[in-house]
């Protein structure tokens, strides 16, 4: 008979926690109720570690270490708000509110005040610049409040829907979350399941009648403009 894997213990902010193989840091600090901020996780999602906010010090690690990706370990030493942890996440706050539209990300605003990061640090930084793409009936994507987290890349794909409409473009500051040839949603596979809408942290994706409502749009003007157009039918349906 296989046996189940053994428990181990490691220290958390000078406490002794129990864990088991294939738990994460993030796992464990939310288990014990250790607050490790999060931006780009979101349980629906497969982790990456893309934002790097919830890092956390191991002792003996040269870098940070990602707490959502990263496995516990027997032993493991891990400090949750030390002043190196505390200085990360404040950087990079201050460079999101440096480059991107964080007006609608609640949580993220909420970090700003938590960490006392300021917004202005980075001066003249260049900011995302994209007009506001309305190209079908259900949400519209505006790509200046995007932070690149993912999630709705991974919505689309393996982790919910399966559709693959959505994909990661260009390089460097440039990149950006787009379609397979930059077509327009209706043109891809989307079957406009909302679901990247609800992953998403910042107000980049919004549902259309929500976006015209701050328009100063009324019930009957967002009714017709939220409708899709009843498709033609041909001869030969008509005379069946």
């Amino acid at each position: 008979m296989d046996k189940s894997p053994i428990d181990f213990t490691l220290t958390l902010d000078g406490r002794t926690v129990e864990a088991s193989p294939g738990e994460t840091l993030l796992d464990i600090a939310r288990r014990e109720n250790t607050d490790v901020p999060v931006i780009c996780y979101h349980e629906l999602t497969t982790p990456n570690g893309l934002c790097r906010q919830c890092v956390v010090e191991v002792e003996g690690w040269r870098v940070l270490a990602p707490a959502c990706v990263t496995q516990a370990a027997a032993g493991m030493v891990v400090h949750s708000a030390s002043p190196r942890v505390l200085r990360a996440r404040r950087t990079i706050l201050e460079m999101l509110a440096a480059s991107v539209d964080l007006r609608e990300a609640t949580d993220i605003q909420a970090q700003i005040r938590q960490y006392e990061a300021d917004p202005a640090r980075f001066i003249g930084a260049k900011k995302r610049g994209e007009p506001v793409k309305d190209d079908n009936p259900f949400y519209v994507r505006d790509y200046e409040k995007c932070i690149q987290c993912w999630r709705c890349v991974q919505a689309c794909a393996d982790d919910l829907q399966f559709t693959y409409a959505l994909a990661i473009g260009g390089r460097g500051f440039e990149s950006r979350i787009t379609t397979f040839f930059e077509k327009p949603m209706p043109e891809t596979t989307c079957v406009f399941c909302g679901n990247c809408v609800a992953v998403c942290p910042t107000g980049a994706l919004k549902g259309k009648a929500e976006f015209l409502l701050e328009q100063g749009l009324n019930f009957d003007e967002i009714r017709s403009a939220t409708r899709r157009p009843k498709r033609k039918r041909s001869n030969a349906e008509t005379t069946e």
